[in-house]
């Protein structure tokens, strides 16, 4: 059995139509499968300011992000099961779920999906990797009952 051990951190102003923990970890436990058997993760829902803040001190960006991802690398010979964790910008999020047509929900579990492969060491920065992502993100979607994430762009 797996154990889950999710730090829901709800850091903005208006908490109205966020995911709950349940989904959070549904969400979750769906990306890491068969992978991780224990999981252990931080998923931390921020405002624009704070998304902009992280974004341009790690990634040199000066603008929000819908996810960030920071995996925890533990020493070798140190087994932990702390995957890592998520920054996810609410604005930015509900956002893009209106510009890409997506209901809220199917966008908010896409980057808990897609932050997951990230920790998990997954990457979308060569095309071949990216379609290596993409398509893992789309069947884990789809196993959660979602549509394609991708399918506009198709």
């Amino acid at each position: 059995m797996k154990i889950v051990n999710i730090d829901l951190q709800i850091a903005c102003e208006n908490e109205q139509g966020l995911p709950t923990l349940e989904q959070i970890e549904q969400w979750a436990i769906t990306a890491v499968r068969p992978e991780i058997q224990d999981l252990d993760m931080t998923v931390r829902i921020v405002d624009e300011a704070e998304s902009r803040e992280l974004n341009l001190t790690y990634r040199g960006k000066d603008k929000p992000t819908n996810v960030l991802s920071f995996p925890f690398e533990s020493p070798a010979e140190v087994e932990l099961p702390l995957l890592g964790d998520l920054i996810i910008c609410r604005q930015v999020v509900e956002q893009e779920a209106k510009e890409q047509n997506k209901p809220l929900m199917a966008h908010w579990a896409h980057m808990v999906v897609h932050g997951s492969l990230h920790l998990l060491g997954y990457d979308h920065i060569e095309d071949n990797e990216a379609i290596e992502m993409e398509s893992l993100e789309t069947e884990i979607m789809q196993s959660l009952g979602f549509e394609d994430p991708y399918i506009s762009e198709k």
